[in-house]
């Protein structure tokens, strides 16, 4: 039997997508999206997740959540507005479990409130039940409390070290990547969870959206199921207040909200989770009310290895966009590397010369910042824009608080966060005062290190008031 849900949304761009065992046919309208082509799964990282027992509604969730990222890269965002409308099949183990009203609410919930996209769903079942996998031989006869996303990322480094400081080998860390790699201290091939275990390619006729909000869904899944399959009680998040809150406290021009490391999205995420597997963990946030400088300081003061994180990587920009002399650096200039940048600087240390594209923050021009090497050609004004936004997002971050009419914001604010993070909501304004406060102190200190006359203070200067 077929169960169908609908929520017709007339006025946005609408994409309907059918998802397809190997060899079958999308229906008339619908763009087909092959399993094992557009969505592929690695045995042997399914062997990394299906360590304990083989759950096939397990399987069906990470179908679902490569479905949604096919969705989301395959279809662009409008030029004015930002929401699009989505219908999407998929092939499942048991359609009625996931039509069931609180699973199939609990997973749009979710999903339209981090993405700002109406999703319809459509579930039926698969024709050929698929293959489990061969259990693995992973070390976790042990008690696990909690599990913690781990990247590449300078706050995946340092919250991780800092967690298993407290917790010991009752943490385990769950890659979110697809490449296989071994954090620092764990052996391959005796922990579970080493890499996402499914890739997702785009279709061919689209060009890509680059928003990638569908990824905050895909990385909550994976690390609430390897909570689930781990019997932890908690999952990690290991974003800093700045990351977590600045997004959506201070929006990118017409852009929706990023809640994807917010309280309030995992929250929903916890009703998604319950509903479907009576999962009764909670996702946590220890650093949400720290900046990231703060953070990065406390792992270094704990760490004997007081390097490894400059060997993370923060910036948003692909290897290939970003090579200098056949070597990847990080592009210094994004958001993400600005933001960096401020927390090193705010710890008190330094990082070589060419850990990026852009060397010299200090410099007078944006093409005098970038090093010599780097082909002047790539300096392009869509690139300098992308720079002026993420420093200009910073500085509005610190100036924030000291605007009166901000107030009504930021009060609408703290007390979605006391609700979400069951906290009175006294508390949450000061914590989130002093959190601002302290941003704005290093980010004031950031400046001044660069001078008065660096393309970072003109761009902050013409744009101020």
């Amino acid at each position: 039997m077929t169960n169908v849900l609908h929520e017709k949304q007339a006025d946005l761009p609408s994409l309907q997508v059918d998802v397809v065992e190997p060899g079958n046919a999308a229906r008339p309208g619908y763009i087909r999206c092959e399993i094992d082509d557009h969505v592929s799964f690695d045995t042997s990282r399914m062997e990394s997740f299906f360590f304990a027992k083989w759950e096939p509604v397990l399987h069906d969730a990470f179908l679902i959540a490569a479905a949604v990222e096919f969705c989301d890269m395959t279809k662009r965002r409008p030029t004015r507005g930002w929401g699009r409308h989505f219908d999407l099949r998929i092939p499942v183990d048991d359609p009625e479990r996931w039509m069931q009203d609180g699973v199939s609410s609990a997973l749009r919930d979710a999903l339209e409130f981090l993405t700002s996209d109406r999703w319809s769903f459509e579930f039926y079942a698969r024709e050929n039940p698929v293959e489990p996998p061969r259990q693995g031989q992973f070390n976790l006869n042990r008690q696990i409390s909690a599990v913690i996303p781990f990247s590449d990322g300078l706050d995946s480094c340092a919250v991780a070290r800092l967690a298993a400081r407290q917790l010991g080998d009752r943490l385990v860390r769950v890659r979110l990547g697809t490449k296989d790699f071994a954090p620092n201290g764990i052996m391959p091939g005796l922990e579970p969870f080493t890499a996402v275990p499914y890739s997702v390619r785009r279709h061919r006729s689209s060009n890509t959206e680059s928003s990638a909000r569908s990824r905050g869904f895909k990385f909550a899944l994976i690390s609430g199921i390897a909570a689930h399959l781990a019997d932890a009680e908690k999952i990690i998040v290991p974003e800093s207040g700045q990351g977590a809150l600045g997004p959506c406290l201070i929006p990118v021009g017409h852009a929706y909200p990023d809640y994807r490391s917010h309280p309030r999205f995992g929250r929903k995420m916890e009703a998604f989770l319950h509903s479907l597997l009576g999962f009764q963990g909670r996702y946590d946030y220890p650093h949400i009310w720290d900046t990231k400088g703060q953070t990065l300081a406390r792992f270094i003061e704990i760490s004997y290895d007081t390097g490894a994180w400059k060997e993370t990587r923060s910036c948003w920009q692909q290897n290939r966009q970003v090579g200098v002399n056949g070597r990847a650096r990080q592009c210094g200039i994004c958001a993400a590397c600005m933001l960096r940048r401020l927390s090193v600087h705010a710890a008190g240390q330094t990082e070589p010369d060419d850990t990026y594209v852009w060397e010299n923050l200090g410099a007078q021009t944006f093409k005098e910042g970038a090093t010599p090497d780097f082909d002047e050609k790539r300096i392009t004004g869509a690139m300098e824009q992308y720079a002026i936004a993420g420093a200009l997002h910073l500085d509005h971050l610190a100036a924030l608080s000291k605007s009166p009419a901000n107030k009504p914001r930021l009060n609408v604010e703290c007390f979605r966060l006391s609700q979400s993070l069951d906290l009175p909501l006294d508390d949450v304004k000061k914590k989130l005062e002093q959190l601002l406060a302290r941003h704005k102190n290093e980010w004031e200190n950031f400046m001044a290190s660069l001078g008065p006359d660096s393309f970072v203070a003109k761009w902050v200067d013409e744009a101020r008031p």
